[in-house]
């Protein structure tokens, strides 16, 4: 599913126009964007949590030469499903909605 297709599917469910559920959609991606990028954590129950981690300098290889080099640490956007979401996508009895 795409962002567009994403989109339609609230629209219907909402019962709002498309042009509603874009700018919701796009407001809520940025504001979950921008906490994140400020170091914060986001959680929404039953969906997931999304938040900043860091990532250690590590050594990798140039694919290419197979030449060694140090990547550098960096902070990475991190998404954890919940506990609904994960029994949505796996239903712990196996049979799969």
């Amino acid at each position: 599913m795409n962002k567009g297709e994403l989109i339609d599917a609230v629209a219907e469910k909402a019962g709002v126009t498309k042009k509603e559920a874009d700018r919701i959609l796009s407001a809520t991606f940025e504001v979950i964007q921008d906490a994140v990028a400020g170091g914060e954590k986001v959680t929404l129950v039953g969906f997931g949590t999304f938040e900043p981690r860091e990532r250690k300098e590590r050594e990798g290889r140039n694919p290419k030469s197979g030449e060694a080099m140090k990547i550098p640490a960096t902070r990475v956007p991190a998404f954890s499903a919940g506990k609904l979401f994960k029994e949505k996508v796996s239903p712990p009895n196996g049979k799969v909605a």
